[in-house]
């Protein structure tokens, strides 16, 4: 019996630890074409998103995972005794934002991009490992250089950093919501 293409990626994916790649599909599929191989990761993101069911194929930091469907978080919580998500607090949103906008960037330019001292919540960041660091500035001192990492598009469901939406749509969005009030 001949497995399927799409099966086979399939079951790639939900055994990858990580988001999987096309080039590493690529590479351990080496029999199939690479536009077959594209086909039925095509077909089985459609077929994924198309039916209801519990669990999904997404793609997040430039590849495929698998995910829960968010519309049953709340049995999934219940199950796991998940009282609410590990949620960032606003000073560490407001930093990871200066980071995955301006890297790369040291402690000190986030700091005063800010306004406020980010030590701490740059420290939570590398420890939940959604920056990383990258290396160090040429200059006095030779600061540490901070990067955001491909945890942090998973966390946020981003295929790229280029995800993120720009600085006027972000202007746009804050002048729809305050005409709208």
């Amino acid at each position: 019996m001949k497995a399927s293409l799409k099966e086979i990626i399939e079951s790639l994916v939900f055994v990858s630890l990580e988001p999987l790649s096309f080039d590493k599909i690529k590479s351990t599929l080496t029999e199939f074409q690479d536009e077959d191989i594209q086909i039925a990761i095509n077909d089985l993101l459609e077929r994924y998103s198309t039916n209801k069911r519990g669990i999904q194929i997404i793609q997040a930091a430039g590849g495929l995972l698998f995910s829960t469907n968010p519309d049953y978080d709340i049995w999934i919580k219940r199950l796991l005794n998940v009282n609410r998500k590990n949620k960032l607090s606003p000073a560490a949103l407001e930093t990871i934002s200066t980071i995955a906008y301006y890297q790369p960037i040291t402690l000190a330019e986030i700091s005063a991009i800010r306004g406020v001292d980010s030590t701490s919540s740059l420290k939570s960041l590398l420890q939940k490992r959604l920056v990383k660091i990258v290396g160090r500035k040429k200059g006095p001192g030779r600061p540490l250089i901070y990067r955001t990492s491909n945890r942090f598009l998973t966390y946020f469901g981003l295929q790229s950093i280029g995800d993120l939406p720009s600085q006027e749509e972000i202007t746009k969005i804050l002048e729809d919501e305050k005409n709208s009030c």
